[in-house]
């Protein structure tokens, strides 16, 4: 089993930046691809950014690539999602995941445990 919770959300400005963080427990954090969601209201759980369980290989939607990076420290147990020049578009609920598999995955039926998310509301 493992417990991923999510933390870093709030508001800020268009152009601004904010860095979200997923700490996980439970069994061993290196052999899980993980993964960040989002969900805006009104709208379907959209893909953001997943990152291999060595962390050699990342993903993107093109909607945020180049301004997200994601990243993850193993000695830490800690996963992160830096993400720059935010857009009032970009606001949602943001939501962790992690997968049995190593590769990431952009599809949320690839992950097997889930957060409670964390608010991210950028104002123009």
């Amino acid at each position: 089993q493992v417990h991923v919770v999510e933390s870093g959300g709030g508001l800020v400005q268009a152009g601004g930046s904010l860095r979200l963080s997923c700490a996980a427990s439970g069994r061993t954090l290196s052999m899980y691809a993980m993964g960040w969601f989002r969900q805006a209201p009104g709208k379907e759980r959209e893909f953001v950014a997943a990152i291999s369980w060595r962390g050699g290989n990342t993903v993107y939607p093109d909607s945020v690539r180049g301004r997200f990076t994601i990243s993850r420290d193993m000695a830490k147990n800690t996963m992160y999602l830096q993400m720059n020049n935010l857009k009032p578009d970009d606001t949602a609920v943001y939501y962790c995941a992690a997968s049995i598999y190593a590769a990431p995955m952009g599809v949320d039926t690839g992950y097997n445990y889930w957060g409670q998310g964390t608010q991210v509301t950028v104002s123009s």
